[in-house]
């Protein structure tokens, strides 16, 4: 494996990081810069899309044919780990979750006329997306296989009734992918559909409140009460349902993980200038040998964690699902963000704990990241049941 840049996609990368650092960085630290989700402002968020669209910056996931830059998924986690750095950084490249899996997933199995109704619009940034999948207690949440939401046919429609939660972005989405029950076959049960906002049949009955930001259109309720999809707006397949939710949240979790380690870098780097500046007792905080422990132990997670992402996103490239490298990166990343947002708020003192640092939003929101796309808890059995089956083999070279 090697991990070295093409000189294009370094210089890509770099380009990235001055963008975050001049244009996103510095709207930060104004609190009249944010939504009621705390995320940035949608007018200001519209300006910088302009601009990121302008210097070529542009859902660089996507291909050039779309209007992006084609990057493989180890170029990419270079890239989305400077888009990162910011707290506002991945929307405005059009590189953040939701669009960000369901684009790619659009992209992979869509026919040609999905990818040109439902695709491009994400693409071009007109619309935003959601997927529709977790459900409330008693249904599918990490295991798809407990879906409760049905979908019956009936002529060239099908019809679904159900109800979902913890959608993320479908307050504002206008294109929806929803998974839903067509038979109780253990494998070949779920099927993948396409449906419009606007369309009747459904509706958001409330907005879940979450303890940290959260992305734009919040984490919602939904209630499916006879949703009328046409037969074409069906993804891959009847029965093909389990087999896209692998496809969409394998290469998604992994993106989670590139942004993650660009978040928890940038705490660190946060908390270094501090310890730099600060002094106690006559001696900097950078040079006290606590401090230093507690900065290279995060610098050594956040290391693991980018091996394991870019391990992840190589085998990804070679057409390999890579599922427990996808776990372990999973599982790394997410421990290492709220790890490193911890030590950085324990080393900036009252400042980390106070909203001059953007180290208060990061600690709440690291901590959903051992939730999401699967608890980690879930990830280290698929690691584990690997393991069991491969035995030597597991630690095999490539």
């Amino acid at each position: 494996m090697d991990f070295t840049l093409p000189p294009k996609v370094d210089a890509l990368r770099k380009d990235i990081r001055t963008f975050v650092a001049e244009e996103i960085m510095p709207l930060e630290c104004e609190r009249a810069n944010y939504d009621d989700h705390e995320n940035i402002r949608p007018d200001l968020l519209e300006e910088l899309r302009g601009k990121a669209k302008a210097a070529g910056l542009w859902a660089i996931q996507m291909p050039e044919a779309r209007g992006g830059r084609g990057l493989s998924m180890a170029e990419m986690a270079a890239c989305y780990e400077e888009m990162g750095r910011s707290i506002f950084g991945p929307v405005v490249f059009n590189s953040a979750a939701p669009d960000d899996g369901n684009m790619m997933v659009l992209n992979k199995v869509g026919t040609e006329a999905q990818q040109r109704d439902w695709l491009q619009p994400i693409v071009e940034g007109r619309v935003r997306s959601a997927f529709a999948m977790t459900e409330p207690d008693g249904g599918a949440g990490s295991d798809p296989g407990m879906m409760r939401t049905r979908a019956e046919r009936k002529g060239d429609r099908y019809v679904i009734e159900g109800r979902k939660w913890f959608i993320t972005g479908a307050g504002v989405a206008e294109h929806f992918i929803v998974v839903a029950r067509t038979s109780d076959d253990v494998r070949k049960g779920l099927t993948a559909f396409l449906f419009y906002r606007d369309q009747p049949g459904w509706e958001i009955v409330r907005k879940v409140p979450i303890m940290g930001p959260e992305e734009h259109g919040g984490h919602c309720e939904l209630v499916f009460d006879g949703l009328e999809v046409p037969a074409e707006n069906m993804l891959i397949g009847e029965g093909e349902g389990l087999k896209l939710t692998q496809i969409r949240l394998g290469p998604a979790r992994l993106t989670h993980c590139m942004r993650w380690l660009g978040m928890a870098k940038r705490a660190l780097e946060i908390a270094g200038d501090y310890a730099r500046e600060r002094s106690g007792f006559g001696v900097k905080l950078a040079d006290r040998e606590s401090i230093q422990l507690l900065l290279g132990t995060a610098a050594m997670q956040i290391e693991i964690g980018r091996l394991l992402t870019m391990k992840a996103a190589w085998k990804l490239d070679t057409g390999d699902f890579a599922r427990k490298e996808i776990s372990m990166a999973k599982v790394q990343a997410a421990d290492a963000l709220q790890t490193t947002v911890d030590t950085a708020i324990q080393i900036c003192g009252a400042k980390g704990y106070s909203q001059d640092t953007p180290l208060e939003w990061m600690y709440r929101y690291a901590r959903q990241a051992r939730l999401v796309d699967g608890a980690s808890e879930v990830h280290r059995m698929v690691v584990s049941r690997f393991l069991m089956q491969e035995g030597l083999d597991y630690w095999s070279w490539p």
